[in-house]
C-alpha cells in the first residue's frame, strides 16, 4: 500500500485519473465475475421457472374445463412445451407441433410416476456429442391433473441462457456508459484544476525571476483562495521590499551626515584650523555628532533585536509596571528638566512580558513626549491600560496610519524607529498600541483586549478575592 501512494503522488493528475479509472473498471470485472454473474444466472433461472409455472397453471386450468381449450403452444415463440403423459399407457402425447427430446423421455416417465397435484421441478441434461454442439440443460415441471394423467411442461436452457445473456450485456453496457461518462466528467474536472495550478506555477516562477507577474483566478473554491493568498503575499513582499530599500536609503543618508562631519572636523583640526573657533568647542562638535550617531547605531541594534522578539514569558502577568516606569523617569527627567511630570500610577500593575523590551518602550513614547511637550507629560497606569501624552502639538492625519512602520518620521523625529519597536513590542506581548490627538496634545495608549473565554476565566478568579473581602 506504500508503495502504490508513493507511485501515484510520482504520478501528474490525469495520469492519477487514468489510474482510478483503470483501477474501478478493474474491481467492476472482478466484481462481476464473483458476484454480478452468478447472481443474473439465479435470477434468470428463477424466472424461467416463474414463465413455466404459470403457462404450466393456465394449461392445467384450460384441462379441467375442456381439454379442447388448451390453446396451441409453438416453441418458436415461447419456447415452453407441454405435453400428458398417460401412467396407464406410458405414452407422452404433445400439445402443438413441438415434440419433447427423445432423450428425456426415460427421465419423464421416471419422474411422472412421482407426480402429485403440486407442481414439482426438475431437469434433465442432454450430452453434447448426441445432438448438440454443448449440453443441453431442459427444465421440467410437472403436476398430476388425473389419476392417470400428468401434466408436464418443458423449456431449454437455451431461453435462459439467451435471457441471461441480453441482460448481462444491458448491465454491462448501462455501466461501461455511467464509467464512460464519469471519466469525461471526472477528465473535465481535472482539467479544470490543472488550468489554475500551472497559472500558480507561471506565477511562481515569474516572481522568482524577478519578472512581471499577474496571477486572475476565478475561482471561490480552496484553489482561488491559495491564488488569493499568493498575490497578497506578492503584494506585500513588494512593499516590504519597497520599504527595505526605503529604510536603506535612509540609513544611509543618516549615517552620512555625521560621519562627513566627523571626518572634516578632524581633518581641519589635524591641519591646525578649528572649525567651530575654538578646539574645545570643535571637538564638542565631533563628540555631538559621534553621539547621535551611537544612538542611531543603538536603535538600529534594537530594531534587528526586537525582530527577532518572541513571547517565550511564561503564562500570566509577571512584570511590575511601577518600577519600569519609576527607573525611566529616573533617568529622562534630567533632559528637560522644565517639563513636569503628572503621574496616576494605580499601585502593584502587571503587565505580561519580560523587563527590557517593555523598558525600551516606555522609553521611547517618553523620549517622543520629551520632545514635542510643552510644559507638561502625563503618564496613566491601571490594569490592562498605560496611557503616555503630552500637551505638544498634534500628529499630522497623514501620518496617523503609518507612523508605527520604521524611518517613519513625525515633523521631529530623529531616525523613525522609537514607534515602530514600541509597536513590535507591543504586539508580541499580545497588546495594541494606537495614538490619538486631544484637544490640547496628543497621547499613546496601549492596552489589551481579552476573549470572551479569557473574560470569563478572569471573574472566576476574581470572585474568591471578593468573596474573602466581603467576609
Amino acid at each position: 500500500m506504500k508503495r502504490l501512494r508513493l507511485w501515484l503522488k510520482e504520478l501528474s493528475l490525469t495520469q492519477q485519473l487514468i489510474a482510478i479509472v483503470v483501477l474501478v473498471i478493474g474491481i467492476f470485472a472482478v466484481f462481476s465475475s464473483l458476484f454480478m454473474v452468478p447472481s443474473v444466472q439465479t435470477f434468470t433461472e428463477t424466472e424461467m421457472y416463474h414463465m413455466l409455472h404459470y403457462t404450466h397453471q393456465c394449461t392445467a386450468y384450460y384441462l379441467e374445463e375442456d381439454q379442447e381449450t388448451v390453446p396451441y403452444q409453438d416453441d418458436r415463440t415461447s419456447g415452453i412445451i407441454q405435453g400428458i403423459y398417460d401412467l396407464d399407457t406410458g405414452q407422452l402425447t404433445s400439445f402443438g407441433t413441438a415434440e419433447f427430446e427423445e432423450q428425456s423421455l426415460a427421465t419423464i416417465a421416471a419422474q411422472a410416476a412421482q407426480a402429485t397435484t403440486e407442481i414439482s421441478d426438475y431437469t434433465v441434461t442432454i450430452p453434447a456429442e448426441k445432438h448438440f454442439a454443448e449440453d443441453v440443460v431442459i427444465l421440467f415441471c410437472q403436476s398430476r391433473i388425473s389419476d392417470h394423467e400428468v401434466l408436464v411442461s418443458c423449456i431449454p436452457s437455451a431461453y435462459e441462457q439467451q435471457f441471461r445473456g441480453l441482460l448481462l450485456n444491458d448491465v454491462v453496457n448501462n455501466n461501461t456508459f455511467v464509467v464512460m461518462i464519469l471519466f469525461v466528467l471526472l477528465l473535465l474536472w481535472v482539467a479544470s484544476l490543472i488550468h489554475p495550478l500551472n497559472q500558480i506555477r507561471t506565477y511562481i516562477t515569474r516572481i522568482k525571476n524577478e519578472e512581471n507577474a499577474e496571477l486572475n483566478v476565478n475561482r471561490r473554491d480552496e484553489i482561488g483562495q491559495v491564488a488569493d493568498a499568493l498575490v497578497d503575499m506578492q503584494a506585500e513582499l513588494k512593499k516590504q521590499n519597497q520599504e527595505k530599500q526605503e529604510m536603506i536609503q535612509n540609513i544611509s543618508h543618516d549615517l552620512k551626515t555625521p560621519i562627513a562631519t566627523i571626518k572634516s572636523y578632524c581633518e581641519s583640526i589635524k591641519d591646525g584650523i578649528y572649525p567651530y573657533g575654538t578646539l574645545e568647542k570643535s571637538i564638542d562638535v565631533i563628540y555631538e555628532h559621534a553621539s547621535r550617531l551611537e544612538k542611531k547605531v543603538q536603535s538600529l541594534i534594537s530594531l534587528n533585536k526586537m525582530g527577532y522578539l518572541l513571547d517565550v514569558t511564561p503564562e500570566g502577568d509577571h512584570l511590575n509596571m511601577n518600577e519600569v516606569i519609576d527607573h525611566v523617569l529616573l533617568s529622562l527627567k534630567v533632559i528637560r528638566p522644565e517639563i513636569s511630570f503628572d503621574c496616576d500610577l494605580q499601585p502593584d500593575v502587571y503587565f505580561h512580558g519580560e523587563e527590557d523590551p517593555w523598558r525600551t518602550v516606555v522609553e521611547n513614547l517618553v523620549d517622543n513626549s520629551l520632545r514635542y511637550a510643552e510644559h507638561t507629560i502625563w503618564i496613566r497606569l491601571k490594569p490592562e491600560e498605560l496611557i503616555i501624552g503630552n500637551d505638544g502639538r498634534p500628529i499630522d492625519p497623514g501620518t496617523m496610519d503609518k507612523m508605527f512602520r520604521p524611518y517613519e518620521k513625525g515633523s521631529d523625529g530623529q531616525f523613525g524607529l522609537g514607534l515602530s519597536i514600541v509597536h513590535k513590542v507591543v504586539t508580541t506581548y499580545g497588546y495594541k498600541v494606537e495614538a490619538a490627538n486631544l484637544a490640547k496634545g496628543v497621547q499613546f495608549r496601549i492596552y489589551r483586549e481579552h476573549s470572551r473565554h479569557e473574560k470569563r476565566q478572569k471573574e472566576k478568579k476574581n470572585r474568591p478575592a471578593e468573596a474573602g473581602r466581603k467576609d
